[in-house]
């Protein structure tokens, strides 16, 4: 499954494709736990004051942490490092000074998050001001900033075993968050203790764990990096240089959040119903999305710098390809059958038969940018492996003007639902531009034929898959409203849907029995 540490050869596509459903696996785990944490939070706290704040501090060191780990960091250090690691190049000192540099504007940007956390929490929901969510919020916010120190270097440390080929720690680590936080909620519960409490205090706790295991896997594959004293090389000036760019990028993205949630806080309970909405459609977006991205950087980092530009186009276009045909059904099944979902998932407790209609109405079009989000987890690393995050940082500012002008303007109008629509809208923008801007790259960076002949295949088998699922959610619908069998009627739902989509994708040449059966016997 793996390669050597010091090896850092190229993943073959077949193989890339079995990483991919490896992170998949371990991102599909994380993400049903998380499903099991949010409605544990739905039923226990439910939609209001209290639930609101939650979301709000929670969203903090999650949006910083895409800003500097994840979204930004990366991009810029898992190519410098994979090209290191290709050329035998001390990537290793390299890991460690990097290490300490983030370890040492994280301590500061924790330390000024505590002093001014009203403030950062204001500019974040300011609709809490002059009600009891904002200080609930910033006391929550105090007790789970500190989180990010840890998650932002856990993510470091990911992508040095990324780069090396080992997918399994990394991926498993966010496993530890929800397990945590289901413990801890459980635990409150049975001791009668607070709920929103033991979730809150568990979240830094969480983090810690995170750190010390892929911190752990990472000196087992070979790589011990240790904290050094941080110092201003030519090799950190080029990695801030390259990471600058992409961390404005990453903060554009979640600016696009920032004033979902700044429109939504002007509703009563909308924040609770994007969150709600995010978390679904967040299931098959970091399952395919962010998986393919992680597999996928690395990977075109060590082609990119062996000049090996036809395997480049193949590893782009079979991660293109896998990562449409598991997100078009997804999304058409958000769009179809949004009521099912959120009516077993979350209904239940203070969750309410109202705030299931409110929140299936944003799965529904959040659900139909879903293709959108993914593509740009294809197409970045396009970019990223050619340590050019200055073009994604335009294209991203692009998106920003164009989701704050549609769900600022829209909202006097429609309500809180204008921020789903701009943030789908903006997705599909964002996607149109990084598709222009990779053709200067030539053909290394275009699908090639397979891709395409096999993309309107998998539209048609997952059209055929929607009607299907509508005709059966009819069938049905009378189940659904029966306490314990809903869940049964779900399962039926999603199994029908999935058999469907199977026969159609066959029938049309989606996909062939052989690509899924070598890709299941690799992944055993």
């Amino acid at each position: 499954m793996t390669t050597p540490a010091n090896s850092g050869a190229p993943i073959r596509p077949v193989r890339m494709i079995t990483s991919i459903f490896t992170v998949g696996g371990w991102t599909m785990m994380s993400r049903v736990l998380g499903f099991v944490r949010d409605v544990m939070i739905a039923g226990l706290i439910g939609p209001g004051p209290v639930m609101d704040a939650f979301v709000a501090a929670f969203r903090l060191p999650n949006m910083f942490r895409r800003f500097f780990a994840e979204g930004a960091f990366n991009a810029a250090f898992v190519p410098m490092f994979s090209k290191r690691l290709e050329g035998g190049d001390d990537a290793q000192g390299f890991a460690r000074r990097a290490f300490s540099g983030l370890a040492l504007v994280l301590l500061l940007l924790v330390a000024l998050a505590m002093i001014f956390m009203p403030g950062l929490v204001w500019l974040t929901a300011e609709g809490f001001a002059g009600d009891e969510r904002f200080d609930l919020t910033v006391e929550f916010g105090r007790v789970v900033f500190p989180y990010i120190f840890f998650i932002s270097l856990a993510a470091l440390l990911s992508g040095v075993l990324n780069s090396t080929g080992r997918f399994v720690a990394a991926a498993a680590a966010p496993v530890l968050l929800n397990v945590m936080l289901c413990a801890a909620m459980g635990f409150a519960v049975w001791t009668g203790g607070s709920v929103p409490t033991a979730l809150v205090w568990t979240i830094p706790f969480a983090g810690v764990a995170q750190l010390a295991l892929v911190w752990i896997a990472a000196t087992r594959a070979g790589q011990s990096i240790r904290p050094v004293r941080p110092r201003w090389t030519p090799e950190m000036r080029q990695l801030v240089r390259i990471a600058v760019p992409a961390a404005l990028a990453g903060g554009v993205m979640q600016i696009n959040l920032l004033v979902g949630q700044q429109v939504a806080s002007n509703f009563e309970s909308a924040v609770s119903w994007l969150y709600a909405a995010d978390r679904l459609y967040q299931l098959p977006l970091g399952v395919v999305g962010i998986a393919v991205g992680i597999v996928l950087l690395p990977d075109l980092s060590r082609r990119l710098r062996a000049d090996d530009g036809d395997g480049a186009r193949m590893a782009l276009s079979r991660a293109g390809e896998v990562s449409l045909a598991l997100t078009v059904p997804c999304a058409v099944a958000l769009v179809v059958i949004p009521i099912p979902l959120i009516t077993v998932l979350f209904e239940r407790g203070n969750f309410t038969a109202d705030d299931t209609a409110a929140t299936a109405l944003a799965v529904a079009i959040y659900g139909l940018g879903l293709p959108a989000f993914v593509l740009q987890k294809v197409l970045q690393p396009i970019y990223f492996a050619r340590e050019d995050t200055k073009r994604p940082f335009y294209y991203a500012v692009a998106s920003m003007v164009v989701n704050a002008a549609l769900a600022i303007g829209l909202a006097p109008y429609i309500g809180w639902i204008a921020a789903a629509i701009g943030t789908t809208i903006a997705g599909w923008a964002m996607v149109w531009l990084l598709a222009r801007g990779v053709r200067p790259f030539g053909d290394v960076a275009r699908f090639d034929d397979r891709f395409r002949s096999r993309i309107w295949r998998i539209c048609v088998a997952s059209a055929v898959m929607g009607a299907a699922l509508w005709a059966v959610m009819i069938s049905l619908s009378p189940v659904f409203g029966v306490p314990g069998w809903r869940w049964l009627a779900l399962l039926a739902l999603i199994a029908a849907g999935s058999a469907v989509y199977y026969i159609a994708g066959r029938v049309t040449g989606a996909f062939t029995k052989s690509e899924l059966k070598g890709a299941l016997r690799r992944q055993r």
